[in-house]
Order: C-alpha cells, then structure tokens, then sequence
C-alpha cells in the first residue's frame, strides 16, 4: 500500500469533472499537491490549466487515474488497459487520513437509509458523525474529522474502482441483479462490492447476513463476522413508536442498525429514543399523503423488482404504478405477492417488457404516465369499501424514460398525487 510520503510524490490523473472530480481538485490545492492533470468527455468542463493535452501519454506516465465513480471501464477500452493504476477520491481519504472510525455501507437497497440511521443514533448518542460518498457530501469535503465516525454510503461503482478502502465496520446489507450493464456480469458486481472486507484487519468488524457468512469465509477476510441481529430486533420492534421503521420493509436496515448499535455499546433504551426520533427519507417507501380511506406512498427510488419487492410485501389493496427502463435480467417474482396487488398501471416507453412480466399474475392497464395512472387510479378505486387502499409508486425500473432521475419522478408523483387526490376529500 502507498504511504504518504510517496503518495505525495506521485503523478495523478483525475478523469471526470463531476461533483468527486471537483472535490479531489480542491483536495489536492489544500494539501499542496501540485502534480496532477484533469480530463473530461465533455471539453467544457476541463480546466485548461490542468488539462492533459495528450490523454494517451498521460495515462501511461502517471502513477495513479482517480476515476469518477460513474465511469465504467467495462464499456471503455483505453481505461481498461489502465486498471491496475485507477484509485477513487475515496481511497485519497483512507491513503491522507487516520484519526477517523470508518462505517462503509454497500448492498443492492437500503444504503442511504442505512446510513441515515446510523448518523441519526450516532448523533442522538452525542458521537460525532458525519454521511458522505454517495449519501452527503464528496468524502474529500471533510476538513474536520478527527475522533468522528465518518459514514460512507459506498455504491458498486465507487468500491469497483477502490484498491485501499479499509472501514472499522463494513456492512454489505444485500445483493440482487442490478448495474449489470456497467459491470458486465453478476460476478465482477458481487466482487466490486466485497472490496469492503478485504483490507480489514482482526480488529475490524464486517456485518452481513447468513448467505453472506460462506462467502466471506471462503474468501478468508480477516474482521469479525458478526450475522444482523434480525430475531433479537424483533423482540423490542414493539417498542418503537415510529411506523416508517416499523413498517416490514425497514426490519433488515433496522436489524444491522440495531447489531452496531450493540457493538458500540449503546443502550437498548438510548437505541429505541433515537429511533423514535428518526424521519424517513423522500422517495424510499414515503407515505405523505391521506386521503379518507386511501394513503398514497412515495416509492420512487425502487427501481429495480427487488426494491419494489419490500413495498408489495408490506401492504395489501395495492394500486402499483410500474414501468420506465428495466435493469438487466430483472426477473418479477409475484406469486407470493400478487394477492396484495389489487391492478398495476404501466407507464413509460418499455412496456413490452413490463408486461411480459406480469401479465396472466395480475390484472393491468396500460396508463404510460403518471398522471394518466392517476387519473385512472381514482376512476377505479372505491372509496369506503374492502379497508385501507394504497397507491404505490414503486417502478422497479429507473427513471431515465421520462424523468432526470429517481427524485423528479418522485416529486411529480407527489405534486400530481395532491392536485388530482382532492376529489377523495
């Protein structure tokens, strides 16, 4: 591993100018780090003053390539050749800095509210904390961080790249097929995620599921295994006053949150406070709406089946609004879930596939947007009868059909939702 002293020797190429690019810059001029160039596809955002001139001598003359985390080098050939000498912004913090606690969280779904949670408790228990990496702000931002415990919500694409990331606790939450098509299979996505473990030491600590345990030790990583203590948070679930992390689709973030909780000896009744305490993110399973009999639920950021699988499991008189672009090998597994859905309502250019999925399963109509599904949803529902009913916005695909992002989709839903939801007053 580099240590410092060569560190700051070495030549750098930092390639692509997003929000981590711009950060290792202002990193590298705070810390008088001055041999470095810069490149970007788009030319606009180069800075003449550091850009390379020649892209191919400069990635074979310098020591390290930090890349942007939403490079991939699966579909880029010259990177490729290049990937023993690609670092992140994230492994700069680990190589700099040492007087830090380290909480890297990577899985499929749940990272943001995992780490949400963890610097809620760390904070409601007056230990310093603080959410970066994909989750906050860049991770090179951080100027005062010393004696803190830094949270790092850590994506495929960012540990794919990673050679010296090393966490005090490492949680893998999860894994189902997603990003393939910037991994190249489910092989290179399951291995870029395991990065987390593999410079832990013995007085580290990796947390995961039973599945998770035969991998790690086949692999022979050093830290303590410790299995999320999901029977045991069970038992004081019915303690906790807060229905967004009570509802079944929180019970495996609640479970890791609540095993670290015990690892740094925090107070069961200090944990449920904390919690009690806790609101819940925009667009991950977000009631904020009621109207009479019907509650209207924000899920946005499911954009694969396996994230909409949490939502359709937890609720029944379901009206799922589904559809935009479809990862790679998604498969939709409804037979257990079908009976909780009571018509699903298709939007976006892809609808071959989505009804492929779940035709015969279901009964469906084909809306393409979301005010249509909206608009058709409250012509089909009936107010007064069979209980509570639920509109669900929880596309298992993401968004780029029709919106920016998972969040602008979100927010249309919700402004749509409360325009058109005034007739059920």
């Amino acid at each position: 591993m580099p240590q410092l002293p060569k560190l700051k020797e070495s030549s750098f190429l930092i390639y692509g100018l997003g929000l981590s690019g711009l950060s290792v810059i202002k990193f590298f001029k705070r810390n008088k780090i001055n041999n470095f160039q810069v490149w970007d596809d788009n030319q606009k955002k180069l800075f003449k003053k550091y850009q390379t001139k020649n892209l191919k001598k400069t990635l074979n003359q310098v020591d390290f390539i930090i890349l942007s985390p939403g490079i991939s080098i699966v579909k880029n050939k010259i990177l490729r050749k290049f990937k023993k000498k690609i670092i992140t912004d994230i492994d700069l913090f680990y190589l700099f800095n040492s007087k830090f606690k380290s909480i890297v969280v990577t899985g499929t779904n749940g990272k943001s509210t995992t780490c949400k949670l963890l610097n809620h408790l760390l904070r409601k228990n007056k230990k310093m904390s603080f959410l970066c990496g994909n989750i906050g702000k860049p991770i090179l931002d951080l100027k005062k961080f010393k004696n803190t415990f830094v949270i790092i919500e850590a994506s495929s694409f960012q540990l794919s790249h990673s050679q010296f990331i090393r966490p005090d606790f490492a949680f893998f939450l999860n894994i189902s097929n997603d990003h393939l098509d910037w991994h190249g299979n489910m092989k290179n996505y399951i291995n870029s995620k395991l990065k987390i473990f593999r410079l832990q030491t013995k007085k580290n600590y990796a947390l995961g599921n039973q599945k998770l345990k035969k991998i790690f030790k086949k692999n022979k990583f050093l830290s303590k295994f410790i299995i999320s203590e999901k029977l045991k948070y069970e038992k004081i679930k019915y303690k906790i006053r807060n229905s967004y992390l009570t509802s079944t689709i929180n019970n495996e973030n609640m479970a890791f949150v609540y095993s670290f909780s015990k690892l740094i000896k925090i107070k069961e009744n200090s944990f449920i406070q904390a919690m009690n305490s806790f609101r819940g993110l925009s667009h991950r399973f977000e009631i904020f709406l009621k109207r009479k009999d019907v509650i209207f639920i924000n899920d946005s950021k499911a954009t694969s089946f396996a994230a909409s699988q949490s939502a359709l499991a937890s609720l029944k008189n379901i009206y799922w609004i589904l559809g935009g672009l479809p990862k790679k090998n998604d498969k939709f597994r409804l037979n257990n879930l079908k009976k909780n859905i009571t018509k699903a309502y298709l939007i976006g250019k892809n609808i071959g596939f989505f009804k492929n999925q779940i035709k015969e399963k279901i009964i469906f109509s084909v809306t393409k947007n979301l005010k249509n599904s909206i608009v058709k949803i409250l012509k089909d529902i009936k107010v007064g009868k069979n209980g509570k009913k639920f509109i669900l916005l929880s596309p298992a695909a993401a968004s780029f059909d029709q919106f920016t992002n998972f969040e602008k989709r979100g927010e249309e839903f919700k402004r749509l939702c409360k325009i058109y939801g005034r007739k059920l007053i």
